[in-house]
């Protein structure tokens, strides 16, 4: 059986996340018992809520374990199976953390699902028609629900979900305001991906200069908001929204670090009549075929062309999660593996 290298957790963050807090570590792959397939990894997904699964606090799921494989999703091929449903060769999506092979269950609901790469690059199906994007489209059509001629904004503008929020939103015939960092990542927004404006955060480092910038980018006030980000970038946001606007919590990156965020004015929500809804996306597996079937086509009509950042090799891994926690990443932060 081939060696498996692996990156655990080895010890909980304080502050901000290093390198130190991974251990790069060898295991053997075990033999394989009835039922369960063997899955090698060709890529590992990188993304931000795996930030919040380091910490001890309380969060929406439990903790990532101490010594253990790091979370995450997965794509790769079947190499050797002992169940009916999978083949050597097939091509699957499951969430296999971060290691190079992983032994999988194949009776398990939801663990390992077989994809087509004809018209979908494998890569894709981590990003634009993976969790992100359905993580999109939920978000715009069950909690933001626009109707043609609204504007609609979100933050981490051209990583994996905001690319497709983009196409999804555009499909609706909405103005999408896009939010990202660097002048390199709002070109790419509006020239490639199709924002109406995006906005550059670092040259609206506060509240007052962002409030400022979301007026000029919005005149008819926001609609829709999905928010990735948090903190004073939401306060922005929450003084441009229009009366019953929707808002889809779905990410606080800035308060990964475990330092509360405080609101400057959560009184607006009661004076617009907001909606303010969080969600999990994995909590709503009934909209998934539905999602992937929409996401799917706009890759395939070459509306959705989502951008990826590939590092090389296991070894990587945490280098280029640490990147992606401060924006180095260019649209979906991937591992390659084979």
């Amino acid at each position: 059986m081939p060696t498996n290298r692996q990156i655990v957790l080895d010890n909980r963050p304080e502050g901000e996340a290093t390198a130190a807090n991974f251990k790069l570590v060898s295991s053997d792959t075990p033999a394989l018992q009835d039922g369960q397939v063997l899955v090698r990894h060709h890529y590992l997904s990188l993304d931000p809520y795996m930030r919040g699964r380091m910490n001890e606090s309380k969060s929406y799921a439990q903790p990532q374990p101490l010594g253990e494989v790091m979370i995450g999703g997965t794509v790769g091929e079947v190499v050797e199976s002992k169940h009916p449903k999978f083949t050597v060769g097939d091509q699957v999506v499951g969430m296999g953390g971060w290691q190079e092979y992983s032994v999988v269950d194949g009776n398990a609901v939801g663990m390992l699902r077989k994809v087509d790469t004809t018209h979908v690059p494998l890569s894709y199906y981590l990003g634009a028609v993976g969790m992100p994007g359905v993580t999109a489209w939920y978000g715009l059509t069950q909690i933001i629900a626009p109707k043609e001629g609204d504007t609609v904004v979100v933050s981490a503008a051209t990583g994996a979900v905001g690319s497709a929020y983009v196409a999804l939103a555009k499909a609706r015939g909405c103005r999408v305001v896009g939010i990202a960092g660097g002048p390199e990542k709002c070109k790419y927004a509006v020239d490639e991906l199709g924002f109406d404006v995006c906005i550059d955060y670092r040259q609206h480092p506060d509240l007052k200069t962002m409030s400022k910038a979301l007026k000029q980018a919005c005149p008819k006030g926001i609609d829709g908001y999905f928010e990735n980000v948090g903190g004073y970038i939401l306060d922005a946001v929450l003084l441009r929204t229009n009366a019953f606007a929707r808002i889809a919590l779905c990410g606080m990156i800035a308060g990964y670090d475990g330092t509360p965020l405080p609101m400057q004015n959560p009184a607006l929500m009661l004076i617009n009549r907001l909606k303010v809804q969080g969600f999990i996306v994995s909590e709503h597996m009934e909209f998934w075929p539905q999602a992937l079937q929409e996401l799917g086509t706009l890759v395939a009509q070459g509306k959705l062309k989502p951008r990826e950042s590939i590092a090389q090799g296991i070894e990587s891994t945490p280098e280029a999660f640490l990147g992606l926690l401060k924006g180095k990443n260019f649209g979906k932060q991937l591992v390659k593996l084979v």
